[in-house]
């Protein structure tokens, strides 16, 4: 398999961070997920990383924190995708002025856990189209029963970079493939939008977490988007919760996209994001 670029790391320190939402996850309350445990999961099996935010109390607090980790010269880490507020006017412009220092690549708003009605609004739209003035990318959250949402902010945005996370969280437990498909088709004909291969463990049944029970999910995103438009990311530690773990998702992608070329297979290990992020495995 190719080299990796890992587009969705999270870290967890709770001894310098505050993540309330991790209260009700069992797998993840109170532990902590380290830069160095991440390495050792990891092996050399990825060549660097992009470290996604994890929807921490401060997203300002803990965008700095892993500013400081990627100073390391051993932390692999090759930018950060931040939290935002697009919502709120307050402050927002400021903290894109602050991205650079911070080695921002990205910004992030967590929208299914949000009224769908967050990001329909003129002013949420107008400052992710600042992210994308700045040559800056926006990651999409979305539950499978929100894409079409997910769609409207594709074409009132469409010179933002836009990547869809999670392959648009589809319900692999409860079988609803048809709809979740029709989405994600409807968002790969835009073509600011690519496509983030992970989290899907996440969403099988409990004892269903296999690679075979995701591969026609994932087939299908990559199907719709190409190889081109499609990126890898761990979500690690939340892959965890789905009873899995990082070699086990890393073995899992290298089957999945084993029967692709290899400059397909390169697409989607590293290519599509170092295009799309700006950054470079080199």
């Amino acid at each position: 398999m190719p080299r990796l670029l890992d587009t969705h790391q999270h870290l967890v320190y709770p001894d310098r961070q505050r993540y309330g939402w991790m209260a009700g996850v069992p797998a993840l309350a109170g532990r902590v997920f380290t830069l160095d445990d991440y390495h050792a999961l990891a092996g050399g099996s990825v060549a660097g990383t992009i470290f996604m935010e994890v929807d921490a109390d401060d997203y300002r607090s803990e965008a700095r924190m892993v500013a400081d980790l990627a100073r390391g010269a051993s932390s692999g880490l090759l930018g950060i995708i931040a939290g935002c507020r697009p919502e709120t006017d307050a402050g927002f412009e400021a903290w894109l002025d602050e991205g650079p220092d911070l080695g921002v690549v990205g910004y992030r708003r967590i929208l299914h856990q949000t009224s769908d009605e967050v990001s329909r609004s003129a002013g949420f739209r107008a400052n992710v189209r600042r992210i994308g003035q700045r040559g800056l990318t926006f990651d999409m959250c979305f539950l499978a029963r929100q894409l079409p949402i997910a769609l409207e902010l594709a074409e009132a945005c469409p010179d933002t970079a836009l990547v869809l996370d999670h392959c648009g969280v589809p319900d692999i437990a409860g079988g609803a493939f048809a709809p979740w498909r029709d989405g994600v088709r409807s968002l790969a004909a835009m073509p600011n939008v690519s496509a983030k291969l992970s989290g899907v463990l996440a969403y099988a049944a409990p004892g269903t977490a296999t690679i075979a029970t995701v591969r026609p999910w994932v087939e299908e995103v990559i199907a719709a988007f190409g190889p081109e438009r499609c990126m890898w990311g761990s979500d690690w530690p939340v892959v965890n919760v789905a009873g899995a773990d990082l070699p086990t998702w890393i073995d899992g992608f290298a089957e999945l996209i084993a029967g692709f070329s290899e400059a397909e297979q390169a697409s989607m290990a590293h290519a599509t994001a170092e295009r799309i992020y700006g950054v470079d495995l080199a």
